[in-house]
Parts: C-alpha cells; sequence; structure tokens
C-alpha cells in the first residue's frame, strides 16, 4: 500500500505518481491529505478511482471514500467507531483499522475491520504523532493478536532494506509513505519494495 502525502508529492501530478507506483507494484493506494478541505479529497480521490486498477482506501473519512466509490477507509481511533460505521457500509466496503499497542490490538480484535495496519515498525518522520518503533518482535506481538483471518500490515519507516524483516515477523504486506514518494522514480522504487517482499 503506498499513502499519499501532498509534502511528499511537492507539486508532482499525484495521480502520475500512483500510477507509476501501482506499475512499480503497489497493490493498493491510501489517500491521506490530513488538512486537504473535503471537496479537494474528494476530486482526489474521484481521479484515483477512475485511473487506478487497484483498490483505493481513503483516511479517516468513510463518507468521502463512499461519494468517489472507493473500496474502503482507514480508521484511526479519533474517527467514527467503526461498529457505529458498519450497518451503514455497502458489503465490500473495505474498512482498515491502526494498531499501535496492546491496548489498541484488544480493542480492535473486538472489532470487524478488514485489516490491521500495525506501526510505526521503525521511526518515521512522516507521522508526528506516531509511538516509539516497534520493531520487527513488537510488530509480531501485536500481529500475532488480530482476529484469524484478518490481514496485518506494517507501517512506519518500513523501506526495501527493511521490509523482508517485517513480512517475516508475520506481515501480510507493508504500507509506505515516504520509500515510494520521496523517490525519484516512484515506479523503480515501489519495484523495489516488491521485490523485497516476495523474497522474504
Amino acid at each position: 500500500m503506498v499513502i499519499t502525502d501532498p509534502d511528499l508529492l511537492k507539486g508532482r501530478d499525484p495521480v502520475a505518481v500512483c500510477r507509476a507506483a501501482v506499475q512499480g507494484g503497489a497493490s493498493m493506494i491510501q489517500v491521506r491529505w490530513k488538512d486537504g478541505a473535503p471537496a479537494d479529497i474528494l476530486g482526489f480521490t474521484r481521479s484515483l478511482v477512475a485511473a487506478l486498477p487497484v483498490p483505493v482506501v481513503v483516511n479517516d473519512r468513510a463518507d468521502i471514500a463512499l461519494a468517489a466509490q472507493a473500496a474502503g477507509a482507514h480508521l484511526g481511533w479519533e474517527d467514527p467507531p467503526l461498529e457505529s460505521l458498519r450497518p451503514h457500509l455497502p458489503a465490500g466496503f473495505l474498512v482498515g483499522i491502526s494498531v499501535g499497542s496492546p491496548e489498541e490490538a484488544e480493542r480492535a480484535a473486538a472489532m470487524s475491520a478488514d485489516y490491521w495496519s500495525v506501526g510505526p515498525c521503525y521511526a518515521t518522520p512522516s507521522k508526528r504523532d506516531a509511538g516509539p518503533p516497534l520493531g520487527p518482535e513488537g510488530f509480531a506481538a501485536l500481529a500475532a493478536r488480530a482476529p484469524e483471518g484478518t490481514p496485518v500490515i506494517g507501517i512506519g519507516g518500513i523501506t526495501s532494506k527493511n521490509a523482508g524483516d517485517i513480512v517475516r515477523a508475520g506481515a501480510a504486506g507493508v504500507a509506505v509513505i515516504g520509500a515510494v514518494l520521496s523517490a525519484k522514480e516512484p515506479e523503480t522504487a515501489a519495484r523495489a519494495l516488491r521485490v523485497a517482499l516476495e523474497l522474504s
């Protein structure tokens, strides 16, 4: 999963960057635009949904995801509760949830999330309020708490050099921001990550 970040895009066409990432092997895109106006996030999401052959999910905003006909939404603990939203969501609408501590893992285990995003695995400049790095062992401990059959992806400081360690610790995949968006050639960066995952 490649997560968008307006600051790291630095004026580049976000659709073109995401398309390149998908060509390199990214299998999902998450729209994360924390301070964007809802209308702008909606327009951006719609453009990605129309342009990409992979699922697009929206960070925090299930309403925008629904309006844009995106594949789903990714929720944090300050967003509307998943169990309150689920009855109003269409069948097949994906909902992921962030898990960064044993307490959050316990709460998430009682929910019907389609996947967990566990981190930060390593130190990351992309999320200022991220907790201390978990490392592969810490990731494995939290991932083991996920309900059976729930995919767990690693996030936070993931690169092609350390992605394999997180997969070997139990990750079904990884989510990245800087590893692809900061790269001069996003397609090449995404391909390097994909190869690292396949070799794990």
